[in-house]
């Protein structure tokens, strides 16, 4: 666009204008001409609407847990499609769970997106109107903006790799929403090419892998791409990756009871990592309809972050939020806002 307004004889020193008016605050830029450069204000008046387009997504649903942290909302977006977006409050900041696709082609068995299968990739402005609408949201309760950011919604990041990577460049762009790039996770269930490009292309976001096992015939089981990328090729990657950027890889791994809960299981991370820049993610299972498995009890997973500590690696058991809305990690699913029956 400030190209465009430079080749129409608007100064090119109003497109920082223009940028601001775009990501800070509200995407609905028809509503900020008394902010805008007369310049700026003339062009949009002659162009908006016609040649060129400013689409935000619509609100369909918004509903929020009984947690008193946690909000998901519901976005319809330009063909109809729709996609979740989940807010959630911890002590001084708020953070963004962001789908990048709707629907997945990853297949995860115990995810709601995987179950319902691929549609179609997010452009990269309907990943970037997620956190627009969010600040609006929490501005018109008198919070403050989102601090940060995960990838871990609706849809593999790494498969939607160019336009994921764009809207984040957008999203910490300092002239607009300026989330600080060490504040933005990006998540993939294993796609080896794209770690390895995200590795080339020295990305400046964190990088979470979702594990869930230590070998290829259970983790093929949970995660059925692990069948394309095996278990060492993945391990490899994460290794490569770690080694060429010295950052540390977050690994994420869902407890399932009597699936992969074991002390056993934990001894067994603990040597698949060892070595690594890693720090390791728990979280109990959230239900969906489509998945019988159940959540491992507190007890064992406390148990299983203790032994991966005692080897060394940092651990983290996090917080379940939202499960009675259906907006906890693993529950996202377009059209399920509602409450989780």
């Amino acid at each position: 666009m400030a190209k465009r307004i430079e080749e129409d004889g608007v100064p090119p020193v109003h497109s920082k204008a223009l940028w601001r008016a775009l990501y800070r605050g509200n995407s609905d830029i028809s509503k900020r001409s008394e902010n805008l450069p007369p310049p700026v204000d003339r062009w949009l008046g002659s162009h908006l609407g016609r040649d060129v387009l400013v689409e935000a997504p619509s609100i369909a649903a918004d509903v929020k847990s009984n947690d008193g942290h946690t909000r998901k909302v519901l976005l319809r977006l330009f063909d109809g499609s729709e996609i979740e977006t989940v807010i959630m409050g911890y002590p001084g900041r708020y953070t963004a769970c962001l789908s990048t696709q709707v629907g997945c082609a990853m297949g995860c068995v115990f995810c709601a997106t995987g179950q319902m299968g691929f549609v179609r990739q997010l452009r990269p402005g309907e990943i970037v109107s997620q956190i627009l609408v969010a600040n609006r949201l929490l501005a018109e309760s008198g919070l403050n903006p989102l601090r940060n950011i995960v990838l871990m919604g609706m849809g593999e990041p790494l498969h939607n790799y160019e336009n994921v990577m764009r809207a984040m460049r957008i999203v910490s762009d300092r002239r607009g929403i300026g989330i600080a790039e060490s504040r933005i996770t990006v998540s993939t269930v294993g796609v080896v090419p794209a770690i390895d490009r995200f590795a080339d292309d020295r990305q400046p976001y964190n990088l979470a892998v979702s594990l869930h096992a230590t070998n290829d015939s259970e983790r093929s089981a949970l995660v059925p791409v692990n069948s394309r990328w095996p278990l060492a090729d993945l391990m490899a990657a994460c290794r490569r990756y770690s080694e060429a950027t010295g950052r540390r890889v977050l690994f994420g791994w869902t407890l399932i009871d009597g699936k992969n809960d074991t002390p056993e299981h934990a001894k067994e991370v603990a040597s698949l990592l060892k070595g690594m820049k890693a720090h390791v993610n728990l979280i109990r299972l959230n239900p969906t309809h489509g998945y019988e498995g159940r959540p491992t009890d507190t007890a064992a997973a406390d148990r299983f972050s203790e032994i991966i500590q005692a080897s060394g690696l940092p651990c983290t058991l996090r917080q379940r939020r939202g499960i009675d809305v259906a907006a906890g990690c693993g529950q996202l699913r377009a059209g399920g806002a509602r409450l989780l029956e």
